[in-house]
C-alpha cells in the first residue's frame, strides 16, 4: 500500500467518526481515467483571476525528442512502467481519473476533518486556534462555512491560472507525449493528442500542494506525499518523462506562489476581529435595531467570523455587495414576522420524516465539509459525467467556488449588518433538529451558497439547470425545516445568492472561453 493510500484511509476514516453519515462521504476513488479529446488550442488567453495572461516564468527549452537527453528520459521511463508496483499501478488510475478533480476530494475531506469548533477551557473562555501550531489543540483551520468556501476558491484559483499558464508553454514548444515518440510504450491511461511539456498533471499536483499546505499547515507531509505520488504516476503510466514533469511543477509553484501572496492580504486575517465586535453592535443599535443576536451556547462562545463580510471578493466589488444587500427583515412584531413565526412553531410541533430527511441531508454542520464543500462535490460529480479535460475541470471549479466564496461574504456582511435573532432565540417554542449556528440568523448562508452555485453550474451545464435549481430550493427549504431560520432569511438569501450567482455567469460569458 502506498503511503498516500494510508493517508486516503485514514482521512476517510475520521471523515465517517466525525459524520456518522453515508449520505455525503467522500467519493470511492475508483473513477476510471477517460481520453481526453478536446485540446483547448486557446486555453492560454482566457482570462486569469489573479496571474495575468502572459505571465512568464522560467521554464526552460525542452530538449528536442531525437537528443540524446530525450532518449534517456524516454528509456528511465520505461524502467519505471516495467518496475511500477501494484499499488503504483493503482495510483495511475487514481490520478488519471482528473487529477483536478482528485484535488478537491481530497480538500474536501480535509475541510470535513478540520472542522471542529473548540470545547471551553475551564475558565469558560474559548481557545482560538493557532496557525503558528496547527497540530497543537485547537488544530488549526477551524475549516467552518467561510473557511472551506475560501479554501476551495484558492485552490480552484490556482488550479486554472496555473493550467492557464501550462497552456501557453505546450502551445509554444509542441513537444508530444512519449508514447508518441516512442511507439514502444503503452500507456495504462488513455492517450491524447495534448503536448505534454509541461505536464498539467505536475502543475496541479504543485499549486495545489503548495496552497494546501498554506491553508492546512498541519498537513504538510500529507499533502507532499499526494503530490509527489500525483506526479510519479504519470512516469509509471506512460504519459510523462521527468522534464515534463519538473516543467509542471516550476509553473505550479510559481503560480501557488502568487495566490498565497493574494491569500496573505485578503482580509482574512481580521475576519476574526473579536474585539471590534461591539462597534457592530453598537452601529445596528445606532439604525434602530434593538433585539439583537447573541450566542446561545453555553458558556456564550464569540461570534464566528464577524468581519469576514470585508474579506475581497472575486467577482464583484464591496461597493457591488453593498448596493445588493437585502433590506432588513420584517421587525419582531409585525404581521409578517408572526407569519415566519408561526410557521416554524407548526413545523416545530408536526415535523414530517421527509422534513427530517431533509433538515438532516443539508445539516452540513461540524465534522461534514460543509454546503461549500456540498456543491464542490456536486459541480466535481457533473465534471466527471462530463469528461471534462483538466482545464475546462479547473475553470468549472473556479467559477462556482469563487461564486460560492463571494455569496458567503455578502451573506456574512447581510448578517453582521442587521445582527437579528435566531428562530429559537425568539421563543423556545421552536426546537432545532440540528445544532444552532453561533452567528446571526438574516439572511440564510445555506441558501445564499446554494443559489450562487445552482446559478453557475446552471450556466455551466444546463441540461442540469431544473435539477440544480431543485438542489437549491430543498438546501434552502431545509433551514426552515430545521428550525434554524425563518422562511424569509431563505428567501432573501436565495436572491441575494442568484445575483452572487450572475456576477459568475458574466465572468464566464466573457473570460474567452465560450
Amino acid at each position: 500500500m502506498t503511503v498516500t493510500n494510508i493517508y486516503r484511509i485514514t482521512l476517510l476514516a475520521a471523515f465517517f467518526i466525525l459524520t456518522g453519515s453515508c449520505e455525503k462521504t467522500p467519493e470511492s476513488i475508483d473513477r476510471a481515467p477517460y481520453p481526453e479529446t478536446a485540446l483547448e488550442p486557446n486555453a492560454e488567453n482566457w482570462k486569469t483571476y489573479i496571474v495575468p495572461v502572459g505571465a512568464a516564468v522560467s521554464v526552460p527549452q525542452p530538449e528536442a525528442i531525437t537528443s540524446p537527453a530525450y532518449l534517456a528520459e524516454l528509456a528511465a521511463l520505461k524502467t519505471a512502467m516495467s518496475n511500477a508496483t501494484a499499488e503504483q499501478k493503482e495510483a495511475t488510475q487514481y490520478w488519471g481519473g482528473n487529477g483536478v478533480v482528485r484535488w478537491h476530494e481530497i480538500t474536501r475531506e480535509l475541510a470535513a476533518n478540520y472542522n471542529t469548533p473548540p470545547n471551553y477551557n475551564a475558565d469558560g473562555t474559548y481557545p482560538v486556534p493557532d496557525a503558528a501550531n496547527p497540530t497543537v489543540y485547537p488544530r488549526f483551520p477551524f475549516a467552518n462555512p467561510p473557511y472551506a468556501a475560501r479554501t476551495f476558491a484558492l485552490l480552484a484559483v490556482a488550479q486554472y491560472d496555473a493550467l492557464v499558464m501550462t497552456w501557453k508553454y505546450k502551445n509554444l514548444h509542441k513537444r508530444l507525449a512519449p508514447y508518441k515518440n516512442d511507439s514502444s510504450i503503452n500507456p495504462t491511461i488513455p492517450q491524447n493528442d495534448l503536448p505534454s511539456y509541461p505536464s498539467e498533471d505536475a502543475v496541479v499536483a504543485a499549486a495545489s500542494r503548495e496552497v494546501l499546505k498554506f491553508l492546512f499547515p498541519g498537513e504538510k507531509e500529507v499533502l507532499d506525499a499526494y503530490a509527489t505520488e500525483h506526479k510519479n504516476s504519470r512516469l509509471w503510466a506512460g504519459a510523462n518523462v521527468q522534464s515534463d514533469i519538473d516543467a509542471g511543477e516550476i509553473i505550479g509553484a510559481y503560480v501557488a506562489a502568487q495566490v498565497i501572496a493574494y491569500a496573505k492580504t485578503d482580509k482574512m486575517g481580521v475576519a476574526n476581529k473579536q474585539a471590534d465586535y461591539p462597534l457592530l453592535q453598537e452601529d445596528a443599535k445606532a439604525r434602530g435595531l434593538t433585539q439583537l443576536w447573541t450566542s446561545r451556547e453555553i458558556p456564550v462562545r464569540p461570534p464566528l467570523l464577524p468581519f469576514y463580510g470585508n474579506v475581497k471578493t472575486w467577482n464583484f466589488t464591496f461597493d457591488d455587495m453593498i448596493a445588493m444587500r437585502p433590506v432588513a427583515p420584517p421587525a419582531i412584531g409585525t404581521p409578517e414576522f408572526q407569519k415566519d413565526l408561526d410557521e416554524l412553531k407548526g413545523i416545530a410541533k408536526n415535523r414530517t420524516r421527509e422534513q427530517f430527511r431533509i433538515a438532516a441531508y443539508w445539516a452540513d454542520g461540524p465534522g461534514t465539509y460543509t454546503p461549500p464543500g456540498h456543491w464542490d462535490r456536486k459541480a466535481t460529480e457533473l465534471i466527471y459525467e462530463s469528461q471534462w479535460n483538466e482545464i475546462r475541470s479547473a475553470r468549472a471549479l473556479a467559477l462556482a467556488c469563487t461564486a460560492m466564496q463571494d455569496a458567503g461574504i455578502a451573506c456574512w456582511n447581510t448578517k453582521y449588518f442587521y445582527l437579528t435573532q435566531r428562530p429559537s432565540e425568539v421563543t423556545s417554542d421552536i426546537t432545532t433538529s440540528t445544532g444552532i449556528p453561533n452567528f446571526p440568523g438574516y439572511t440564510s448562508g445555506h441558501s445564499t451558497f446554494s443559489a450562487a452555485a445552482a446559478e453557475i453550474l446552471s450556466h455551466l451545464f444546463p441540461a442540469k439547470a431544473g435539477e440544480l435549481q431543485a438542489f437549491a430550493q430543498e438546501a434552502s427549504a431545509s433551514r426552515i425545516y430545521g428550525g434554524i431560520h425563518f422562511r424569509v432569511d431563505c428567501e432573501k438569501g436565495l436572491e441575494a445568492g442568484k445575483k452572487v450567482g450572475d456576477f459568475a455567469v458574466l465572468r464566464a460569458r466573457t473570460d474567452g472561453a465560450e
